[in-house]
């Protein structure tokens, strides 16, 4: 699985979405002025390298599908 460039590049999106994903949560836990000027971009940042991600995966269904 992990031979291909692509293969790494869906792993990478993933752990990036994750990362984003905690960096929303525990800002969201902490509470106070950072979570309310910073919620909403946080979570456009985490669609956007979602999508990305998804993307990604597509595309690698599509390739080995291919053969």
């Amino acid at each position: 699985m992990f031979n291909d460039p692509i293969s790494i590049l869906a792993l990478v999106g993933a752990l990036v979405v994750l990362g984003i994903l905690l960096w929303g949560f525990f800002s969201y836990a902490k509470g106070g002025e950072y979570a309310r000027q910073n919620s909403n971009k946080i979570m456009r940042w985490r669609l956007a390298a979602q999508f990305i991600a998804v993307l990604v995966v597509i595309g690698m269904a599509w390739l080995e599908s291919r053969g």
